[in-house]
């Protein structure tokens, strides 16, 4: 097998997590996290709209990282994404995580929002 090492040129990518925290592109995130191919911040959870619908013309799909655990994202918050033209995948974090990155080393116009492990 041989193994390549993946840059992500400009790209942010999630580098590692562990429980209650996500390491992006060298800072470490406690707490649910938002993450762009330019930006990763806090992010106030499922409750947090506002910063989700900010997404809205830069992004086709949200990764949704629902924790350990795959669960369904609220109703409302599907629906409201969807209207902004914003697909929602959701999966458990770990799984978000791991698909984010290979999509934004593509150049996908992806997002993730990840809620820890």
């Amino acid at each position: 097998m041989e193994l390549h090492e993946v840059t992500y040129d400009d790209a942010v990518p999630v580098e590692g997590y562990g429980p209650g925290f996500f390491r992006v592109a060298g800072q470490v995130f406690h707490g649910p996290c938002l993450v762009t191919s330019r930006a990763a911040r806090s992010w106030g959870g499922l409750e947090d709209l506002a910063t989700l619908e900010a997404l809205s013309g830069d992004v086709d799909v949200l990764f949704m990282g629902m924790g350990a655990e795959i669960a369904h994202a609220p109703a409302g918050l599907r629906v409201r994404m969807e209207g902004l033209g914003i697909g929602v995948e959701v999966m458990n974090s770990p799984a978000a995580c791991r698909t984010y990155n290979v999509l934004v080393n593509e150049g996908r116009r992806v997002a993730l929002a990840v809620l820890p492990v």
